[in-house]
């Protein structure tokens, strides 16, 4: 490997560890340093280059959890097996966790990230800034609002869409291949129709994965099959082969497990897709909220052969009941929907629709994200921290870097006192999920696995809930 000598610009408005990580990156895309090779250490490296040992080690932990280099312990860094075959084809980061571990997530499946009981923490939106730009669309945009919607949304909210998954997630698209639509399920309706025309009736989920989408599927007839999670996203080598189907996956987030697939995985499955000529739905669910280092870049963005809709929802991000959503869908399965769906009529309000263009055209809905950012990850600290001193070696976070919730392990209960724990939360009013609410019990090697909604609690009352959920597990 040459020496790692970046010209770094500190006048730059990019921080300095982004601007080591994008130059360590485009070595290892263009094949400059190779697969398997080891990385200076973070001390060397930080001698080197006249930088602190945080902003080397903000850099490597970033590239850590895309999966372009792995840590390997009491030996150092060292870069990941990329096929060559994509080095060159792969497009250079829009942003300027991976080892050899292969642990299974049992015992959750069947779960609805949608039905949960509790609190909502009002701190989450401001709804002054909302209401100013609704009020502007009522007042100045009304002529627009006599007539009924775009079949594939409003143009000015697609537009606004497609600057900012570029900007955030890398995802390349026209305004014009963006559909709108009140949610994900009813998006996902419409992917069924568009992929019955196209002659396929099978798709693989991600298990444990989010089970309203399954039903969906389901009931249009669809074969349908599960294949495991593992640490480094679902396992590529279960998904049906020599079979025209679909994966429906969360490679830079996973439900509920937070697994995040590396980017050599990421080509291993888009080339799963072109052999056997199906089509991958990425589901982003949350990727922008990860709370330590850059968000992972999508799975449509190192895509170059039409195989992959991008799914997204602004539910979390702004406030539950907004219930607007969207898909980027490749140009031949736009081409079907604009063939077969042009009865449809669009379902998402106008108005909202409107306002959300404009929120986002003032910079109110980027402001936003960097507020939850901020806010969740203290929420994060002061939650661990009290599980910690409030549970001690009875649980065990498993994930807590992004999403909405914190992913527990409790060895110590059976299935039957997991249901109950999950049971009695509810009646406090805990945001808890239950990795199998049923109490049957799937297997001796399984985890007993709870999700905790920290995100809902406000910040004041984070420790109050702990203490109250910690008393719950003493109980059962």
């Amino acid at each position: 490997m040459n020496t790692l000598t970046p010209v770094l610009n500190e006048a730059s408005s990019t921080p300095l560890y982004l601007q080591l990580y994008d130059h360590i990156r485009t070595a290892i895309l263009c094949g400059d340093i190779r697969s398997g090779e080891k990385l200076p250490s973070l001390r060397s490296l930080s001698k080197t280059l006249r930088l602190s040992i945080t902003t080397v080690e903000q850099a490597y932990d970033q590239l850590a959890v895309e999966g372009y280099i792995q840590s390997k312990p009491q030996s150092g860094y060292y870069a990941c097996a990329i096929d060559p075959e994509h080095l060159q084809s792969a497009p250079r980061s829009r942003f300027a966790a991976s080892d050899d571990e292969t642990t299974d997530f049992n015992g959750l499946s069947g779960l609805d990230r949608t039905q949960l009981s509790g609190y909502y923490d009002p701190a989450c939106f401001d709804f002054v800034k909302w209401k100013k730009c609704m009020t502007r669309v009522l007042t100045e945009y009304t002529d627009f609002l006599y007539s009924e919607g775009d079949l594939r949304g409003e143009a000015p909210l697609r537009h606004e869409i497609s600057k900012y998954i570029y900007q955030a997630r890398g995802v390349r698209c026209q305004p014009e291949q963006i559909v709108i639509g009140a949610g994900t399920q009813q998006l996902t309706g419409l992917l069924c129709i568009i992929l019955a025309n196209m002659g396929i009736d099978y798709v693989a989920f991600e298990e444990p994965g989010y089970l309203p989408v399954r039903s969906i599927f389901r009931d249009r007839g669809f074969k349908m099959t599960t294949v495991p999670v593992q640490k480094d996203g679902i396992r590529i080598e279960n998904l049906p082969a020599n079979i025209r189907s679909t994966a429906y996956v969360s490679p830079s987030n996973q439900f509920p497990t937070g697994s995040v697939m590396p980017v050599g995985r990421c080509y291993e499955l888009l080339e799963w897709a072109e052999q056997n000529d199906s089509i991958i739905i990425e589901d982003d669910y949350n990727s922008e909220l990860r709370y330590f280092g850059r968000a992972v870049p999508s799975l449509q963005g190192l895509d170059h052969n039409q195989r992959v809709v991008y799914l997204g929802s602004f539910s979390s991000t702004l406030f539950p009941a907004i219930k607007i959503s969207y898909m980027v869908l490749p140009m031949p399965m736009l081409q079907i929907f604009e063939e077969h769906l042009s009865a449809y009529t669009q379902t998402c309000s106008k108005t909202e629709q409107l306002t959300l263009a404009l929120y986002m055209e003032k910079g109110l809905y980027q402001s936003n994200i960097k507020k939850l950012r901020s806010l969740y990850s203290q929420k994060i600290q002061v939650a661990t921290a009290a599980l910690r001193r409030y549970c001690g070696d009875t649980v065990t976070v498993l994930s807590n870097t992004s999403g909405l919730h914190m992913l527990l392990e409790l060895p110590q209960c059976t299935e039957a006192q997991l249901a109950e724990l999950y049971r009695r939360g509810t009646v406090e009013g805990l945001p808890l999920l239950a990795a199998s609410p049923s109490g049957e019990a799937s297997g001796p090697q399984s985890q007993r696995l709870l999700i905790f909604y920290y995100t809902r609690i406000p910040l004041d009352r984070m420790d109050e809930a702990v203490r109250t959920f910690a008393g719950l597990i003493g109980t059962i």
